[in-house]
C-alpha cells in the first residue's frame, strides 16, 4: 500500500478505448474499456465513483481500477453523473443520471465495443458516495442491475447526515435533514429501500476514516433481516482508499468478490 493512501486518486491510467454519451449534459457520459483476452461478449462491469457526490470529484480517479479490470478480463465502464456544486447536480438529477446511465450502458457499450460486451444487465462496482448509488439502483431498478460490490459504501442516509459526513453532503445532495425533506430520504436511501434483491457484497475496511465501517455492519445486518440477498465482507487493516488501488493488500480480494458475483452470471 501506497505512503498516501489518496495516491490513487492523482494515478495516471491508459485513456479509455471509447466515450459514450447516455443524455446530453456533458457529465451523462461513460468512458469505455476493452477487456483483455480473447474475444467473447462479458458482462459489463460499470464503476461508480464516490467523492461525496461533489463536483470537485470525478470518476477520473478510478482510472487505475478500471484499467485493473479490464486488465483482468471485463468490460468496464466509468460512469460520470452530475454532482451537487453542478447545475441539475444533487436531488434529484445525480440520482436520475445513475438511473439511466446503468439502464443504457449495456447497449451503448455493445453497439461502441462490438463482440465484447454483453447486452445484460450489468454489474456495478460502487465506492463511497458511489456505492450509496450503486444500492440505489439495485433497490430503485433491479431489472437493471446483475449484481452489486459496494466498497465501502454511504449505505444508511440519514446516520451520514447525523455524523455530518464531509461536512454536510448529504444535506447538499439531499437538499436538507431527514426532518426537513423526509421524501427524499425515503427515495434515496438504502437503509430505507430494503429488501435490495440483487444479489450484493459490501466490502468495508476496518480503518476506514471517511465512512465508518459501522455504517456497512448496522447496514447489512439490517438488509439481511429485511430478506436481502448481502454480505459483508470487512477487511482488517484497509482504509477507504485502499479497496479501489490496484497496488493495495485489500486488492486481490475485492478481485476475488468481483470474479465470484461476476462469473455466477
Amino acid at each position: 500500500m501506497p505512503a498516501d493512501p489518496r495516491a490513487v486518486l492523482t494515478r495516471p491510467a491508459p485513456e479509455p478505448d471509447r466515450t459514450v454519451a447516455y443524455g446530453d449534459d456533458p457529465n451523462q457520459v461513460a468512458d469505455l474499456r476493452l477487456p483483455a483476452g480473447a474475444g467473447v461478449a462479458r458482462r459489463l462491469v460499470v464503476v461508480l465513483h464516490g467523492g461525496f457526490w461533489r463536483a470537485e470529484y470525478d470518476r477520473l480517479h478510478t482510472g487505475p481500477l478500471a484499467a485493473a479490470l479490464a486488465a483482468a478480463g471485463y468490460p468496464v465502464a466509468q460512469l460520470e453523473y452530475r454532482r451537487t456544486g453542478q447545475p441539475g447536480g444533487g436531488w434529484p438529477g445525480t440520482l436520475t443520471d445513475i438511473l439511466s446511465g446503468v439502464a443504457g450502458l449495456p447497449a451503448l457499450a455493445a453497439a461502441a465495443l462490438p463482440g465484447r460486451v454483453s447486452r445484460a444487465a450489468p454489474i456495478l462496482l460502487g465506492h463511497s458516495a458511489g456505492g450509496h448509488l450503486a444500492l440505489y439502483a439495485a433497490a430503485t431498478a433491479p431489472a437493471t442491475v446483475g449484481g452489486v460490490l459496494a466498497l465501502a459504501p454511504v449505505a444508511d442516509l440519514g446516520e451520514a447526515y447525523r455524523r455530518d459526513l464531509d461536512s454536510g453532503a448529504v444535506a447538499e445532495l439531499l437538499g436538507g435533514g431527514p426532518a426537513e425533506v423526509p421524501d427524499r430520504y425515503a427515495a434515496a436511501d438504502p437503509r430505507m429501500l430494503v429488501p435490495i434483491r440483487t444479489r450484493t457484497v459490501v466490502m468495508h475496511g476496518s480503518e476506514d476514516q471517511q465512512v465508518p465501517a459501522e455504517m456497512s455492519r448496522n447496514f447489512v445486518t439490517s438488509a439481511r433481516a429485511a430478506g436481502s440477498d448481502i454480505s459483508l465482507v470487512e477487511l482488517p487493516g484497509c482504509e477507504h482508499f485502499g479497496l479501489i488501488d490496484p497496488e493495495s493488500a485489500a486488492w486481490p480480494e475485492v478481485r476475488a468478490v468481483l470474479r465470484s458475483l461476476h462469473d455466477d452470471h
